[in-house]
């Protein structure tokens, strides 16, 4: 399975294996992993939570997008979901096609669509309160709104 949600730590050459194509030229690989600050912010840790059956047809469309836009694209998603602690691995993509700049920006359409379309809900558990963080690109944990120009998860 290409695409999935994982309640356990993620393997992250057991996703890059599977993109590996004799075609391929390139594999990338993004790996999200939790920050222990945000904005000045200390997180203590995450709690991830998944409307699974949807998001795994999410991540689908995601890697049909992929194959659409760069030929002889392959993907493969997996994200965690459950109480993640500082620096543990929360999404892991990987994207292989025939040359480097393609795999690039797949990989990086991968993870904008993901906090776009994907219904996975975080929950971020700091010092001194906590809050559930829906669409990942609102301003909902940043009381004033986030610092201009800035994506949440930069």
């Amino acid at each position: 399975m290409n695409f999935e949600i994982s309640k356990e730590p993620i393997n992250i050459q057991s996703v890059i294996d599977k993109v590996i194509q004799r075609e391929a030229g390139a594999i990338t690989t993004f790996i999200g992993t939790v920050r222990e600050l945000t904005y000045g912010k200390k997180t203590l840790f995450l709690e991830y939570q998944a409307y699974e059956a949807m998001a795994v047809k999410k991540l689908e469309q995601i890697g049909r997008e992929i194959e659409e836009r760069w030929p002889g694209a392959k993907s493969a998603i997996t994200h965690r979901v459950g109480r993640l602690d500082i620096t543990d691995v929360a999404v892991v993509i990987a994207v292989s096609t025939p040359h480097r700049a393609d795999a690039y920006d797949a990989n990086r359409h991968a993870i904008e669509r993901i906090k776009e379309i994907v219904p996975i809900w975080k929950k971020e558990h700091w010092e001194d309160g906590e809050e559930w963080i829906g669409n990942q690109k609102e301003t909902l944990a940043y009381p004033g709104g986030k610092p201009e120009g800035k994506d949440l998860n930069e």
